[in-house]
């Protein structure tokens, strides 16, 4: 478990800044029941611990011509390190994966992959995935509907 050291106003400024990272200093500070200096200097404080690791624009794919999702399951032959650590470092520099997780279960790594459409997947499965020396077996599977992402993170956990 990590060490956490949040306190309950820590814990309303995460909250309130997963809801919303655009507000400004003043509104947080309102919201939270602190002035804005104080308010300032706990946020800062919680970035440079890295409880808050960046602020970002979460855009709507279809509207960016991006509304093709797969969810890519990955075995790869053999794991040793440096083999594995090389299958990293290429799928990281992929754009078209917006998240790589090491997993447990029946694949090595599972990959959010994001395209305009089909077409393009299959251009990135043969071309760039199944291009890397050390994948073994893919197994593709397309969201056919979102109906959760990128939610905040649940702190309940955090009292």
């Amino acid at each position: 478990m990590p060490n956490l050291e949040l306190d309950a106003i820590d814990r309303r400024i995460i909250a309130e800044l997963q809801a919303d990272g655009r507000l400004s200093n003043v509104e947080l500070a309102d919201r939270i029941g602190l002035s804005p200096s104080p308010c300032l200097r706990r946020v800062k404080r919680l970035e440079q611990q890295g409880y808050i690791e960046g602020y970002r624009a979460a855009l709507r794919r279809e509207r960016v011509g991006l509304g093709f999702s797969v969810f890519v399951g990955v075995k790869i032959a053999g794991h040793a390190n440096d083999q594995a650590m090389a299958f990293e470092a290429a799928v990281v520099a992929m754009p078209e994966v917006v998240a790589c997780h090491l997993v447990s279960g029946e694949a090595d790594y599972v990959l959010e992959v994001v395209v305009p459409e089909l077409a393009d997947y299959q251009r990135f499965l043969v071309n760039k995935l199944l291009a890397l020396p050390i994948v073994r077996e893919v197994r593709s599977n397309i969201a056919i509907q979102t109906l959760k992402a990128g939610a905040p993170l649940p702190l309940n956990h955090l009292r």
